[in-house]
Formats: C-alpha cells, sequence, structure tokens
C-alpha cells in the first residue's frame, strides 16, 4: 500500500531573490561572477503511477517527495534512481534543454560543491564553497537564489561551461537562475538553470519571477532525494 503524499512546496530559508538583468550596472551580485555546474536517479526506473503524470511542476514536486520517501523507507530502491534523468525532467518542465540543468552536492566535510549533473562535468573538478567568483559557491553560503539574465557579458571562468556535453558543441550560457537546495535548513546542494546561446537573444526570453517559482518548489524534495542519495562526498 502506498503511503499518501504530503508534499510541501515552501523553501523556508529562501530570502529575497537578486536579479541581474543590466550589464551596465554591475553589483556585487554579479561582479566577478561564474557558473559552476557533479551519482546518478532513473525516473524512469521507479514506477510511475498514472495519478501522478508529471506536465506541471506541482505533480513532478509531488513524484520528487514520493521517490524520497520510498528511498528512506527502502535503501535499496537508492540503486533504481537515477539523477540525469529527474534533471532530464525538470528541464522539460522548465522549457529549457537537458544540458540546461545543472545539480551540484555539497560537501561539508570537503568544503566545495561537487557535480552531480550534468555526467561529464563529475571528474572537471570541484567549485570550493569560499570561491569569491562563482555564483553557485555564492547561493550556497548565502542560501539565496540568484537571476542573471546577462550572464555572458559579466566576468567569470569558463572551465566548465567549455566542456563539451553529450559530443556536441557547447554554446555560451547567457542567462541562468542559480538557486539553493535545502534539507530542513541545511544546504545540500544547489541547482543552476540556463539559457544557452550564441547571444542572449538566441538564448531565449529573460527568467522571470514565474520560473524561479517553478525552480523553488522542486528544492525541497531535491534536497530529499541529495540527502539520500549523494550524502555528503
Amino acid at each position: 500500500m502506498k503511503t499518501p503524499l504530503q508534499a510541501s512546496l515552501f523553501l523556508s530559508r529562501t530570502r529575497e531573490t537578486r536579479k541581474c538583468v543590466a550589464p551596465s550596472a554591475l553589483s556585487r551580485l554579479n561582479e566577478n561572477t561564474t557558473d559552476g555546474f557533479r551519482p546518478a536517479l532513473s525516473l524512469g526506473s521507479l514506477p510511475v503511477p498514472n495519478e501522478y503524470p508529471m506536465t506541471t511542476t506541482h505533480n513532478l514536486a509531488s513524484e520528487l517527495e514520493r521517490i524520497a520517501t520510498a528511498i528512506e523507507s527502502d535503501a535499496t530502491a537508492t540503486a533504481q534512481v537515477s539523477l540525469t534523468s529527474i534533471a532530464e525532467r525538470i528541464a522539460k518542465n522548465l522549457g529549457v534543454k537537458p544540458d540546461e540543468i545543472a545539480l551540484m552536492g555539497v560537501s561539508t566535510r570537503w568544503r566545495h560543491l561537487h557535480f552531480l549533473v550534468p555526467e561529464s562535468l563529475k571528474q572537471v573538478g570541484f567549485i570550493p564553497l569560499s570561491s569569491t567568483s562563482a555564483v553557485a559557491a555564492r547561493t550556497a553560503r548565502e542560501s539565496r537564489p540568484d537571476i542573471i539574465n546577462n550572464f555572458a557579458s559579466i566576468r567569470h571562468a569558463t572551465v566548465f561551461e567549455g566542456v563539451k556535453i553529450s559530443g556536441e558543441s557547447s554554446e555560451l550560457i547567457q542567462k541562468m537562475i542559480s538557486a539553493p537546495i535545502l534539507s530542513g535548513d541545511k544546504v545540500v546542494g544547489v541547482i543552476q538553470v540556463s539559457r544557452k546561446g550564441a547571444n542572449a537573444k538566441t538564448a531565449g526570453p529573460d527568467f522571470g519571477a514565474d520560473d524561479l517559482g517553478k525552480i523553488l518548489a522542486l528544492c525541497k524534495p531535491l534536497g530529499k532525494l541529495l540527502q539520500r542519495i549523494a550524502g555528503d562526498e
């Protein structure tokens, strides 16, 4: 018998959102910034009941909650879950490409962020939590999201951005939302959703409050999953 889900989509520690849109008005928020995007979960490998057609953010959040609950009650279920498949579902829900989703875990032991998705970035390197130039590190330290719609025009490192994903030529990140993934009050990871392209126009529309709301609704169930699957490396 399945236990009914009691999903809560409230991200308790997320404070006000900082938003960057004008390259000519760089502030402390977006100067010297970079994106950083490193286990695996197949959403499709676990049975998905018909009552959870994952076509909306609420349905997807509920399904992630269900999977986290299943793993909590049965540790062997962890092996059936793929973070890559989950990232693909998130990308579809948000209207971006799979390679525009990055999930990172926080290692409190080593004081760094490591890549969970995309797979191709797992072995590239880590992001120190002390980094003053990485957007992901600041997101983890301050536990608050950023919307950066002029990402390509601000100074940032490109070590991860230049890595080819799925054998395709990599495009530059033009726009990004970076948000903390929480388990209770603890930041256990970071999700970054981007729009890539040759320029800001071809990358697609700016990210806005609606996009951020969808991402934040997924952060709590993602936090439960990361705690049970990725742990604290």
